[in-house]
């Protein structure tokens, strides 16, 4: 089927471009988000009689996009979930935990607009695009972890395995500190094992 695009499209073409795609895509996708029109004679002349005021809107919008992005990108926003010890969490964080984390602070994001390539099943901090117009992104960091204390040691750039790794290695100094106590117990002031005279 071809259609003219009425905006940009990732991996298609421009605004105006008259493109072939699949008709499922075009019915599906394209048409019903006014993203295209069915490429015919009235739908042609329809778009060039309408193609500043296009080009205008999307300069607008892109605009506001823009200026959005330009607060957004680089955000950290903390999203709070159970996880095991090892890290990995019950569940994932989906688009919709990101996007909620985000208006929490204040930004107005879609989660349609969280570009995540893999689902996040794990602590740490993730990476993830935030699309805010066909010519706009901005890159926001999901900080994910169990405690807000816990997510602020992430920020300060330790891991979780890191944490418990320290934790695993701080018990053990006790232990050791602890049998290192019960030996001196049993010897005398020179360092001499103290007899047992009950035998």
């Amino acid at each position: 089927m071809q259609v003219i695009l009425l905006e940009r499209v990732a991996k298609l073409g421009q605004m105006g471009e008259v493109v072939k795609v699949k008709e499922g895509f075009a019915r599906n996708f394209l048409l019903p988000q006014g993203k295209a029109l069915r490429a015919n004679d009235a739908n042609i002349k329809a778009f060039e009689a309408q193609k500043a005021q296009l080009e205008a809107r999307n300069l607008e919008s892109r605009g506001e996009a823009q200026k959005l992005a330009d607060k957004l990108d680089g955000q950290v926003f903390v999203v709070i979930r159970s996880a095991s010890d090892s890290g990995a969490l019950y569940g994932s964080v989906t688009p919709r935990d990101a996007a909620e984390a985000a208006t929490a602070d204040g930004f107005t994001v879609d989660k349609r607009q969280i570009i995540l390539n893999a689902p996040i099943k794990e602590l740490g901090l993730h990476m993830l695009r935030v699309h805010l117009h066909p010519e706009v992104e901005a890159e926001i960091t999901l900080n994910v972890a169990r405690s807000a204390e816990e997510a602020e040691l992430q920020a300060s750039g330790k891991s979780i395995q890191e944490l418990a790794a320290e934790a695993d290695a701080e018990a053990e100094f006790e232990i050791a500190g602890l049998f290192d106590d019960i030996g001196a117990a049993g010897r005398d002031e020179d360092g001499a094992p103290i007899q047992d005279d009950r035998e």
